[in-house]
């Protein structure tokens, strides 16, 4: 049986609670050419913007670096949240010492000088765990 379809105000609670606390997320791109990729990165969420980190030479960096759009996938298909971001490359040796400390406290992962830093702000945002959720799906920005 499917639970009753859960408030604006309850799917963004979960929102946020998911994006403070999952780790890692699908993040899809496009190249020029239309060829789509889609790789599982870890995140931070700021509260505003999430934040990737990956090395530059791979084809997310790259397709970002043409295009700056993202779309970010977090929670299983049951309890999804998907985003579009507008997406910024920012180089690791530039990032502010806090910032990559706490990348690599909630990740695990503390990238090397030549990685480079995303920083994804959303967009438009969607939640849902059932079809009774799909109608009301799209949440008020901003979130917090």
């Amino acid at each position: 049986m499917t639970a009753p379809a859960r408030t604006t105000t309850q799917r963004v609670a979960d929102t946020l609670h998911r994006l403070e606390h999952d780790v890692d997320a699908w993040v899809a791109t496009a190249s020029p050419q239309g060829e789509p990729c889609m790789v599982p990165l870890s995140f931070l969420w700021d509260g505003a913007t999430l934040l990737f980190s990956t090395a530059p030479g791979n084809p997310t960096a790259r397709n970002l670096a043409v295009n700056g759009r993202a779309r970010v996938g977090v929670g299983p298909t049951r309890d999804v949240v998907l985003i579009e971001c507008a997406v910024e490359s920012l180089p690791a040796a530039g990032m502010a010492p806090d910032v990559v400390d706490a990348f690599a406290a909630k990740t695990g992962f503390r990238p090397g000088p030549k990685y480079v830093y995303l920083r994804m702000t959303p967009l438009w945002v969607q939640a849902w765990r059932e079809v009774n959720e799909l109608a009301e799906r799209e949440l008020p920005q901003p979130l917090a």
